[in-house]
């Protein structure tokens, strides 16, 4: 198999409220848009998020096609983890975790957006 892209769709409520913090706070790009739907993409992520709204009929399968949150985290890997931190709290996002530093040396914050979507950041201060 050759894989050229990777991307992650998530179900939510309000499509544009989970697209506006990922381009706000993240550095994303609108790719596509429709009625329903936003992809978005960044030049260093390497994967594509789309957003969906919650109840759309196209949605398969429909056994699986309530909002996405609970147990999900979206998880980045970056190189300043306390300067995001920092800019991205100034900015006003909700904070759900300031930074801490696991023992096995794992440094992360988490931000929610307002369809209760948890964003991670994640830096590594030992190599994993």
């Amino acid at each position: 198999m050759h894989v050229t892209s990777t991307a992650i769709s998530l179900n939510v409520p309000d499509v544009a409220t989970s697209a506006s913090f990922a381009i706000d706070h993240f550095g994303f790009t609108e790719a596509m848009a429709a009625d329903g739907f936003v992809s978005l993409e960044h030049p260093s992520a390497g994967v594509n998020v789309i957003f969906l709204r919650t109840g759309l009929e196209t949605f398969r399968p429909p056994e699986v096609a309530g909002s996405a949150g609970q147990g999900l985290l979206l998880v980045f890997v970056v190189e300043d983890l306390d300067e995001q931190f920092a800019r991205i709290a100034a900015a006003g996002a909700r904070v759900v975790t300031p930074p801490e530093t696991e023992p096995w040396g794992e440094r992360y914050c988490q931000f929610a957006d307002g369809n209760g979507l948890v964003w991670q950041l994640v830096q590594w201060m030992v190599t994993p």
